[in-house]
């Protein structure tokens, strides 16, 4: 039996690998995903445009000013000097935000007196726009605090001091990056697996395959081990860059990162051998495939925290196994959680790797009687 895994892994492993288009397909898109989602996808925002609308001449608003735009999250897209002036720049797009100081707001603070600002912000993306306004109130608070020092004015009562764990930072790409790992893994395994029936069906090889020894065991293994062989080095490369190139750290455990590899490639290349083995055609599988990859990525937590979902899709998230390998990566990566932590997270992707690829199996063997 052994031999006869090995005999068709090579195979396998040779009619990916001869053919341009898969070997493209393993070895492009995963780097220029890499590469885009690492760049591209943050919720960090950097020199972010905004409008300034200042009625006051004093040294304090001039200062105010200063730090806005000396904040590497800002730029100066220009000055208003009128209220009506304020809509040329929001409805557009020319700023974000603008930011209104009245006419008596250095008074106001050379008197002591509490002082007003306005902060104007386009809330067409309100994502973005509670990012930049949370970029605006902290450039504040610190402008507040620098004033009572210098005045000799008493501090509030209580004082919030922020501490972030696990991402000092509080960098974006610590927290895509990891996710990206389980993406691309999923997407280039889901491919390999749910093409690989489809694809000797229209050469006319799965009739052969069937009238050899194999058993659907055997047929099963043989098709299930090249996509866990493929997607253990997809995530290893893909391992190796987000440390190393986009300096995320690693202060976990090897093991238990790779343990939770190897139950999500059974869990997706069960679930490809069975899109692969319903479809007929390519194209079929491919379709088939994209059908379970995108409400996968959608439904894993990913990019939308799963908590904020409504209950019974929170409930159909418990069939992903991309949730749970998310909870995994960022754990072991940012947390460094140990084994015994995740076991919550290794029992389900181990039972939906089994069930799948049972019912490959079942249908491998409708096929061969």
């Amino acid at each position: 039996m052994g031999y006869a895994i090995l005999g068709l892994l090579k195979k396998e492993l040779l009619a990916l690998l001869k053919d341009k288009k898969s070997r493209f397909v393993l070895i492009g898109p995963p780097i220029i995903q890499l590469l885009v989602f690492g760049y591209a996808a943050t919720f960090d925002l950097n020199r972010v445009p905004i409008a300034i609308y200042n009625e006051d001449a004093g040294e304090a608003s001039r200062e105010l000013i200063a730090r806005f735009a000396g904040a590497r999250a800002f730029r100066e897209a220009g000055r208003i000097t009128r209220q009506a002036e304020i809509a040329q720049f929001i409805n557009p797009k020319k700023a974000l935000l603008v930011l209104h100081i009245g006419q008596e707001f250095s008074r106001d603070l050379s008197n002591h007196r509490p002082a007003s600002i306005q902060l104007i912000i386009d809330g067409r993306n309100s994502n973005t726009a509670l990012v930049a306004l949370n970029y605006a109130q902290t450039i504040v608070a610190d402008f507040n605090r620098s004033r009572a020092e210098e005045q000799r004015l008493p501090r509030p009562a209580a004082c919030l001091e922020i501490r972030a764990w696990f991402n000092p930072n509080l960098a974006s790409r610590w927290f895509i990056v990891p996710g990206i790992i389980g993406l691309l893994t999923l997407v280039v395994t889901m491919l390999v697996t749910a093409l690989s029936v489809a694809r000797e069906r229209e050469q006319g090889t799965f009739d052969q395959l069937l009238v050899t020894p194999f058993t659907p065991l055997e047929i099963l293994i043989g098709k299930a081990l090249p996509g866990i062989l493929i997607g253990l080095v997809e995530s290893s490369f893909i391992i190796l860059m987000a440390v190393y190139w986009f300096r995320v750290p690693f202060v976990g455990e090897i093991g238990a990162l790779y343990l939770g590899i190897v139950l999500f490639l059974t869990a997706t290349v069960g679930i490809g051998l069975m899109i692969s083995s319903l479809a007929t055609t390519q194209q079929q599988g491919l379709l088939g495939a994209f059908l379970f990859i995108v409400p996968s990525i959608i439904l894993s937590g990913f990019a939308t925290p799963i908590a904020n979902m409504p209950e019974a899709v929170q409930t159909l998230t418990l069939l992903n196994p991309l949730r749970y390998f998310l909870v995994i990566v960022r754990g072991v990566m940012l947390e460094g959680l140990p084994m015994s932590l995740l076991v919550d997270q290794y029992w389900p992707m181990a039972v939906i790797g089994l069930t799948a690829l049972a019912l490959a199996g079942w249908l491998f063997r409708r096929r061969l009687y």
